[in-house]
């Protein structure tokens, strides 16, 4: 637990890197293929230009998936006095805060990479739906810990309504 100024982030596993990227590669291999199609033509006219789409993509692939650890690294949580709080983001920046009193459900999900990697994502709905906190690539214990943890300060601060 946190209170005033100072914010004792816990950062999600590192093993979630090796998600992220094959999320990454996956989103990427559409474009990817589709760069390719000016490389299956015979026209002389094309093929002087065949290569520029395959780079384009090739390079924004490449900054892609070369950010991915430090996106994962961006990720964090807190548990404060009031309320969890979220970070996610490098350029564009989100913190979420979902208070105690408001939790409604917090869910875990497990995905067939996540479980062979030990890891799963945890999903808190509050009353407003904006306010979501979702921590992706936490060890399953800490997991079923911090959703134990929550459900019962939930149900203490529900309590007092």
């Amino acid at each position: 637990m946190t209170s005033g100024a100072t914010i004792d982030w816990k950062p999600v596993s590192r093993r979630f890197v090796l998600v992220a990227v094959i999320e990454a590669l996956g989103i990427l291999a559409g474009p990817l293929f589709v760069a390719t199609l000016p490389l299956w033509v015979d026209d002389p006219d094309v093929e002087r230009f065949s290569w520029y789409p395959l780079a384009l993509v090739g390079v924004v692939a490449l900054v892609t998936l070369a950010l991915v650890p430090r996106r994962v690294r961006a990720i964090g949580y807190c548990l404060r006095n009031d309320d969890v709080l979220l970070r996610r983001g490098i350029l564009f920046r989100r913190q979420v805060a979902a208070p105690y009193g408001r939790l409604q459900l917090v869910d875990i999900s497990r995905g067939p990479l996540t479980r062979l990697l030990g890891l799963s994502e945890l999903r808190v709905v509050t009353a407003a739906a904006s306010s979501g906190v979702t921590i992706p690539g936490l060890p399953i214990a800490e997991a079923e810990e911090l959703r134990d943890h929550l459900i019962a300060v939930a149900e203490s601060r529900r309590a007092g309504l």
